[in-house]
């Protein structure tokens, strides 16, 4: 028997969280330590997987399938295509990042009568929720999906809730409110969706007997299993909406502003880089590979939510006052052109999306965790409080521009390609949804040079004058990001090379073809 790399890159840091909770409480550095060594070990295991994968070969490969419940159908089936590859490298990259940035962030402290939870728990959680997203993008039984596409709602309730940014203009007892309304609302609006795609599951295996994937698909395609066209939409729809919560889709969104704002900087890059990710990931995987038929019935109304969050998301960053709420805002809009690259039924479209997930978590982490380390400096989130930053803090200052220019997808940069990509598909079948969305382009660039004229340029404000600049811990959090950044916006071609097989598959699964070029090339 072949060794289960799947399995293990996902129960390595399950097991590391379980070992990291079990750290004394008086050995936090311990526990600091060996959560970081872990999730270095999964990165291996990662990477192992990304060199095992091979492009061109099957369509789910390193599969691993035994019989869970047998009565339902239920099967333990994982296997991965290039889209969950490069979404597992993703996660497994950024984990020791946040882990970094987050080396203080639960410190025991005292406030009044309150006190942090213990340092051991804040990494054990960050543990826990990488090995459930990881399973999730290796999962192929729907079942198995659904579970940890659930589950990991628990340990993302309580890192909002117990592990809340200490920055707040209103004290201990407001900030301790406002964190426990965030984490509620971040657990009701997914588990409202979770409950919805709950029934849709149910009448999957009523409609197919099985949950798995590979098996569905294929009945599918050879006339085997036939689904009534009522029945597909309402599945459809079950799945999506989960799905639309967690990307966040508008008007589906609300809770992530709240829960960027109250949490930690790690722990906001772990919700909008790595978690939210499943949600988009899920779109690939299960609304188009599933239902097919659905996807295209649906796609006229998805791709006007889309561009609403473009433009939406966009507009109520350029008016936000807090750098947190800000970046969230924008998050929103960048989901926005992912899903609408999706649904643009594109391979353009698709790589470009699938590419977009990479790059808006590489590109959200670094400007959220350098704006972290500025807020832990200054004590405040609020942008009116900063001027001058960049003439007593120049690298600080530096890696936020650079942060920020990615999130406005300057060319050179890992984002732009990927945006250009979703445009360029958009437009190819639907150009009046492609031109608009244009103006997110715009509107990114008006917020983000908004925020560094604001904070880092102008007059030194005396509460900033002894601001220090980036430490060797910050640099080595900061540094690594920064370059792929460069690297991928330069040279995208081995991340394209993974995903476009996988993004082909899918186009055949919703038996699309790009359009054809209306100027046929000069010959």
């Amino acid at each position: 028997m072949s060794f289960p790399l799947l399995t293990a890159t996902a129960a390595l840091p399950a097991l590391g969280a379980v070992a990291t909770a079990a750290v004394p409480a008086a050995r936090r550095t311990a526990a600091k330590w060996l959560a970081l060594v872990v999730s270095l070990a999964t990165l291996a295991l990662a990477v192992t997987v990304l060199l095992r994968f091979d492009p061109d070969g099957d369509r789910y490969q390193l599969t691993e399938s035994h019989a869970w419940i047998k009565d339902f159908g239920v099967r333990y089936e994982l296997g991965v295509d290039g889209i969950a590859v490069a979404l597992i490298a993703l996660t497994a990259v950024l984990i020791p990042f946040i882990i970094l940035a987050g080396w203080h962030d639960a410190d025991p402290l005292e406030t009044g009568s309150r006190r942090w939870r213990p340092t051991q728990g804040f990494f054990a959680l960050i543990l826990a929720v990488e090995a459930m997203v990881i399973i999730s993008f290796e999962a192929t039984d729907v079942f198995l999906f659904y579970i940890f596409f659930e589950a990991m709602l628990i340990p993302m309730y309580f890192l909002i809730g117990g592990f809340g940014d200490r920055a707040h203009e209103h004290g201990e007892e407001t900030a301790a409110t406002q964190r426990s309304y965030a984490a509620v609302k971040f657990l009701l609006y997914n588990l409202a969706g979770g409950l919805i795609m709950l029934a849709a599951v149910i009448g999957l295996y009523v409609v197919a007997g099985n949950f798995s994937l590979t098996q569905i698909a294929e009945a599918r395609a050879d006339g085997s299993l036939q689904m009534a066209t009522s029945t597909e939409r309402w599945l459809f729809l079950g799945f999506f909406f989960a799905f639309a919560v967690k990307a966040p889709l508008w008007p589906l969104h609300t809770w992530l502003p709240n829960a960027m704002q109250e949490s930690t900087a790690p722990v906001a890059v772990l919700i909008t880089a790595v978690v939210d990710k499943v949600g988009t990931f899920a779109m690939l995987r299960f609304c188009l590979q599933l239902f097919p038929e659905a996807s295209t019935w649906a796609t006229p109304v998805i791709l006007v939510l889309a561009l609403i969050s473009i433009v939406y998301g966009a507009l109520l960053a350029v008016g936000q006052r807090d750098i947190k709420r800000l970046v969230a805002y924008a998050s929103i809009s960048h989901f926005g052109f992912i899903i609408m690259g999706i649904f643009a039924m594109t391979s353009q479209g698709q790589s470009g999306a699938t590419l977009y997930m990479v790059n808006h978590g590489i590109s959200t982490a670094a400007l959220m965790l350098v704006a972290g380390f500025l807020i832990s400096r200054r004590g405040s989130r609020l942008i009116a409080d900063y001027g001058g930053v960049q003439k007593v803090a120049p690298v600080l200052a530096g890696t936020f521009l650079i942060g920020g220019l990615a999130t406005l997808s300057l060319p050179g940069l890992a984002p732009f390609v990927s945006e250009f990509l979703v445009l360029v598909g958009t437009f190819a079948r639907y150009p009046v949804i492609g031109i608009i969305a244009t103006f997110g382009i715009v509107l990114a660039a008006l917020y983000t040079l908004v925020l560094y004229q604001r904070t880092m340029t102008g007059p030194v404000k005396p509460e900033v004058s002894a601001m220090p600049d980036l430490r060797v811990r910050e640099l080595v959090v900061v540094a690594p990001l920064i370059a792929l950044l460069i690297v991928l916006g330069v040279y995208p071609k081995p991340v394209t090379d993974i995903v476009n097989p996988a993004v082909q598959q899918t186009m055949s699964d919703v038996h699309k073809k790009d359009p054809k070029p209306e100027v046929e090339a000069a010959k």
